[in-house]
């Protein structure tokens, strides 16, 4: 799952960044309000965390510019104002939970989990392919029952290889989906993870997910032939 931390402290933003990414979420971050709700608009996140006291424009103005463009998108409010009054403003405006700062992160993941299984009416939070399971809430994968441990990235990498399952993906639809970055045709960083991600999910498996589809890229898929 895709969150977008809007918030202007660089160093808190880094903090939650990082222990968003360790849980396997893929996150981007805007340091103000401007930048934040052209990312929220132009990408399709899973969940936003929204600082009120931001530079260019303030949390509150974002939540009214966003909501007509993204009425399902759930919305984490981090607050340092202390009123309860400012806290009721922020759901009045669109948000969905509201946490004051200084906040735990444990705190913070939770809330996160809590929004992310409300979720949104047309995203799935399990996804499966054959007997492959993907919990995009909870953040386990397991085949047969058997738990497969992944990194954040592998992770990130699985969950949209499911998301488009049955469809064939280029090597450069993954790195600008998953890594975030443009296609660099010198890198191989993808047949590299890709390596990773076969020996976890199909190793010991009599079947092949993922496939490699000569002159494209991959497909993840239950077929049981690689795709020529």
């Amino acid at each position: 799952m895709r969150i977008l931390v809007v918030e202007d402290d660089a160093a808190l933003a880094s903090y939650i960044r990082k222990g968003l990414e360790s849980e396997h979420y893929a996150v981007d971050v805007a340091l103000d309000g401007a930048q934040g709700v052209a990312m929220a608009c132009g990408v399709d996140y899973d969940l936003l965390i929204l600082d009120l006291n931001l530079p260019k424009m303030d949390g509150i103005s974002l939540l009214r510019e966003l909501r007509p463009e993204k009425p399902q998108l759930p919305v984490l409010v981090l607050t340092a104002r202390p009123r309860v009054e400012d806290r009721i403003h922020a759901l009045d405006s669109g948000a969905d939970d509201c946490i004051n700062k200084p906040f735990s992160y444990s705190e913070l993941s939770a809330r996160v989990r809590a929004l992310l299984r409300r979720g949104r009416p047309s995203v799935e939070s399990v996804l499966q392919v054959g007997d492959l399971h993907l919990d995009r809430v909870e953040r386990k994968v397991e085949r047969k029952g058997r738990q497969i441990e992944l990194t954040a990235k592998e992770f990130a990498l699985l969950e949209y290889l499911m998301r488009n399952a049955g469809r064939r993906i280029t090597r450069s639809m993954i790195i600008e989906h998953v890594w975030n970055i443009n296609f660099d045709t010198n890198t191989n960083i993808v047949d590299v993870y890709i390596n990773y991600l076969r020996k976890k999910v199909d190793e010991g498996s009599p079947s092949r997910l993922i496939h490699t589809v000569r002159g494209v890229g991959y497909e993840l898929s239950d077929r049981h032939n690689e795709v020529a």
